[in-house]
């Protein structure tokens, strides 16, 4: 009975929603109109009780799923001894201990050192400030279609107006964009272009970095080519330019590799990470050859909370599950089992136009049966479908006409084909 009473008196999803609406400014869109209470692994339940799988992960953040056993023992620890002190001002050890562990597994050639930082923009910034430091140049080169983050200077480098850019400008100066040289593009194009930049608005001399998304997130999971990633590393060595790989949403197990650069056999002078690296807590980093890491002087790089303590604990965990629960693996294998599933479902349906992807970074694009041209009402529509049915997906796209499949990687087998029936009913309808 008093379970009932609790219940009774519990605002409902409306209720919070129109308290949202008052509290919160309209520039923080939110797609769902319900509020998470609990969640597990790849599954979460909302305030009136609705159960969800979860394919979306807190966008990329919880490739290690909801709520890990050792994910919530590692915190806890850490929360009896201390939660804050300020790396730069009181250091503990797992901080250093942290960063040898993914200095030894990050794929760039050579010495390296790392620092923490806290968001996915904040480790973008730096490191380009890093690599302005190291070089002694301004300029920045990034790509169409790419997301860096929100924050001023990454957004700047974000390659889609609508709804990042829009609105927030002027931009900061030297940022110039190229037409990201995926597996359909042509890299002739954007050679061309490089060569155009290079005569018309900048000369290499003046460039401090090449920025760059092995698969494009925000963009629409558009998988760089080999040869263009290359052809990327011979130009920087040719010009004495810093190449970052933003690994912010590939990284930790998701293409298939513990690192997307891994598939590329490149070795980047800088790397961004975040989002998965911690299970939801909040913590990111930029690791690189540590000639280019030591440029700026003491005091240049840091953050009042950068690398907190709770979220290093945390890092220290997600490593450990990975390694034990074969993650790398289980990318690879259920990202093919999807892939696999989303083909037979184009073989049939002429919306959709093509099924792309590393590991289990998988996208799903739709296009008009009739003209081809990119179909983001079809797009919402599916995703609509499916949340009815409780499946959380995600768009993207620069046109908005693509799904996205982000769930744990630690999903079980029976939650996982239970999602793909759900594809199948919203998909084929």
């Amino acid at each position: 009975m008093n379970a009932i009473l609790k219940n009774t008196a519990t605002p409902s999803n409306a209720e919070w929603h129109n308290r949202r609406l008052a509290a919160t400014p309209r520039g923080v869109a939110v797609m769902g109109d319900f509020f998470i209470d609990h969640a597990k692994n790849a599954e979460f339940w909302d305030i009136e009780g609705r159960r969800f799988i979860d394919f979306a992960g807190g966008i990329a953040v919880l490739n290690t799923g909801h709520c890990h056993p050792k994910i919530q023992a590692a915190i806890s620890a850490q929360l009896q001894r201390f939660t804050h002190s300020c790396y730069q001002v009181v250091p503990y050890t797992e901080y250093v201990s942290l960063a040898e562990r993914i200095i030894e597994i990050a794929p760039i050639a050579g010495p390296k050192k790392l620092a923490f930082f806290s968001t996915g923009a904040e480790a973008i910034e730096n490191a380009i400030k890093i690599a302005r430091s190291s070089t002694g140049r301004g300029g920045v080169i990034a790509f169409g279609g790419a997301f860096h983050g929100r924050s001023l200077f990454a957004v700047s480098l974000t390659g889609k107006v609508q709804p990042y850019k829009a609105g927030f400008g002027p931009f900061p100066p030297e940022i110039y964009h190229l037409p990201f040289p995926d597996v359909a593009a042509s890299l002739d194009a954007t050679k061309h272009a490089m060569e155009q930049l290079f005569k018309c608005d900048i000369e290499p001399s003046r460039v401090a970095a090449i920025v760059f998304e092995p698969v494009q997130g925000e963009g629409g999971f558009n998988v760089i080519q080999k040869a263009a990633v290359q052809w990327l590393r011979e130009l920087c060595d040719q010009y004495g330019i810093s190449l970052i790989a933003d690994e912010v949403q590939t990284g930790f197990a998701r293409t298939g590799k513990m690192f997307a650069m891994e598939h590329f056999g490149v070795s980047p002078d800088l790397m961004t990470m975040a989002k998965s690296m911690a299970g939801g807590t909040t913590l990111s980093a930029v690791v690189g050859k540590a000639a280019i890491m030591d440029a700026p002087a003491p005091g240049g790089l840091g953050g009042t909370y950068a690398g907190n303590p709770l979220a290093v604990a945390a890092a220290h965990a997600v490593l450990d599950i990975m390694q034990e629960e074969h993650l790398v693996d289980r990318a690879n294998v259920l990202g093919a089992r999807l892939a696999e599933h989303l083909k037979k479902l184009k073989l049939t349906n002429k919306t959709i136009s093509d099924v792309r992807g590393l590991g289990s970074m998988i996208a799903c694009e739709f296009v008009h049966p009739v003209t081809g041209a990119p179909d983001a009402e079809r797009t919402k529509q599916v995703q609509q479908a499916a949340l009815k049915k409780g499946l959380l997906l995600l768009t993207c796209g620069v046109y908005g006409n693509v799904l996205r499949f982000l769930y744990p990687l630690t999903i079980e087998d029976e939650v996982f084909e239970e999602a793909l029936l759900i594809l199948d009913q919203v998909i084929g309808a």
